[in-house]
């Protein structure tokens, strides 16, 4: 029987979104320890586990091969290898549409230096992004966004830059924006988190290798009752379960833990979609735009080579 795997943007996510994804993604928010850690490593290493015995799957996730037994009998399967088998029948189901992608970045490799060879990637992993996204979805955050009192945006390491470019675009659009690990790192986001209420947004970005407090920063906003927008590479992530509203940016490179090209496109859609979502937004445009026009070099100075300068304030 196939395998029911949705059309999907990338390998991770078209896996965990099939019938045995779903059921390792409850096993992960629900199972035990040694269970999480078994739907965790088939989650993120599907490859790797239709070429593993027993007992070094037993051995990669740190359990005895009598949990993994179980483990597979829970999911409906016979044994073991009937699960593995399971996981390699998905798997080729979700790699199907992406071969030929694949096929093309191999081509390109074969004759590129490592530097055009990263840049094959981001340009695979912003169209895998593409495939993820859906408009109505983003149009939804968007709306959340005008409401919301204050949104907060949080990143820490690879994603500290993506937080401040999507604060920034955000800035002109919302009543209250506040980049929360901007000027410090944990103490300091968990400070600006303090007075979070449900009239608030948080937009979580997090991608591997994924910082350790992001999960009970973001657990304790919605605690508190604001929105959470997870912006994150996989359903395996900790904080897609997390997120009122999850946007998946593929984030896979060969060389560096993690790519934020895809993640970087998937922040300017939604700054997009937040931008023509009302006319009233035309207006904060143009009243940004006029606020900053004295900082900015124009055309005339760009041709003649001459900058304006800038007007002295007055003395004390």
């Amino acid at each position: 029987m196939t395998p029911n795997v949705p059309s999907s943007a990338s390998p991770d996510i078209g896996f965990a979104e099939s019938s045995l994804g779903r059921s390792l993604l409850r096993v992960l928010a629900e199972g035990s320890a040694s269970n999480r850690a078994i739907a965790d490593y088939l989650l993120r290493k599907q490859v790797r586990v239709t070429a593993l015995g027993i007992e070094e799957l037993a051995e990669a996730c740190e359990v005895s091969t009598a949990t993994i037994s179980r483990f597979a009998r829970d999911l409906g399967f016979k044994n073991y290898a009937a699960m593995r088998g399971a996981v390699a029948e998905t798997l080729q189901s979700v790699l199907q549409p992406v071969e030929k992608l694949r096929s093309t970045i191999a081509r390109k490799a074969a004759a590129a230096s490592p530097a055009l060879e990263s840049l094959s990637y981001a340009e695979a992993g912003i169209t895998a992004a593409s495939r993820a996204l859906d408009g109505a979805q983003l149009d939804r955050i968007g709306a959340v966004f005008t409401k919301a009192r204050t949104v907060y945006v949080m990143g820490f390491g690879l994603s500290s830059f993506l937080a401040g470019t999507l604060a920034m675009h955000l800035q002109p659009f919302c009543q209250h924006v506040v980049e929360v690990a901007a000027s410090g790192g944990t103490e300091v986001a968990a400070s600006h988190l303090a007075n979070i209420t449900s009239k608030d947004v948080l937009v979580a970005i997090s991608l591997p290798r994924y910082t350790l407090a992001v999960v009970p920063l973001t657990r304790f906003a919605r605690d508190h009752g604001a929105t959470v927008v997870s912006i994150t590479d996989s359903p395996a992530s900790p904080l897609a379960e997390l997120g009122h509203h999850v946007l998946y940016a593929h984030s896979a490179h060969p060389v560096l833990p993690s790519s934020g090209s895809s993640t970087l496109a998937v922040i300017e859609a939604l700054a997009v979609s937040l931008m023509t979502s009302n006319k009233a937004n035309v207006a904060k445009a143009a009243r940004h735009t006029e606020a900053i026009a004295a900082y900015l070099v124009g055309e005339h100075q760009i041709r003649t080579g001459s900058m304006q300068k800038k007007p002295k304030g007055r003395k004390a």
